[in-house]
């Protein structure tokens, strides 16, 4: 009976695991895979995951070649990443090419993130019911329709509100109302 062997990393997990060590290349890889969950191609993710862990400035080629992906691939996935204003454009002294970084706040991440999904994807959709009930064929639908047309509605903007709010807060503000969760129902209740 022939013996199992392990196979050798490739070159693209030595190159990540080079740059990172085996605890971040888990993590990049990780949210490489979480982000196509989450709508976003894995190498947009994974670059994201990249600068955050370094905590410095990359160029382009320097990404591509620790991700072990294709260059074009990589400005791809940078141009997303700017138009979601995770990643930015630096320079450095003596070098003619462009690096890019992101915050190394996760609370400023969590920020930039969910300001950009509202404006996407929430928006969107609370403008839409608006111009539903607002419509001169409402009036026609069935009641039933009508009310939870206006309901979702009723949701979606008290949501809007909440959460312009919540992402206005200073972040040790907000850290201090999410460390007491259920014990501000209870509060309320009180009240």
């Amino acid at each position: 009976m022939a013996a199992v062997t392990a196979s050798a990393p490739s070159a693209a997990e030595d190159a990540l695991t080079g740059a990172v060590g085996a605890l971040g290349a888990r993590f990049v890889l990780h949210w490489g895979e979480m982000g196509t969950r989450w709508g976003v191609s894995r190498t947009v993710s994974q670059i994201h995951a990249l600068l955050f862990l370094l905590g410095r400035p990359m160029h382009a080629e320097e990404i591509s070649l620790v991700l072990q992906v294709a260059r074009s691939n990589v400005s791809t996935s940078i141009r997303e990443l700017q138009n979601w204003d995770l990643v930015k454009v630096t320079h450095l002294a003596g070098d003619r090419r462009d690096h890019f970084e992101t915050s190394q706040d996760p609370w400023e991440l969590m920020r930039i993130i969910m300001k950009g999904r509202k404006e996407r994807e929430f928006d969107p959709t609370t403008a839409f019911l608006r111009d539903c009930v607002e419509s001169r064929e409402f009036s026609r639908e069935d009641p039933g329709t009508q009310k939870r047309l206006r309901e979702t509605l009723s949701l979606m903007e008290a949501l809007a509100t909440w959460g312009e709010q919540m992402l206005a807060m200073d972040n040790a503000v907000l850290r201090r109302l999410m460390k007491l969760g259920a014990k501000v129902q209870a509060f309320l209740k009180a009240a």
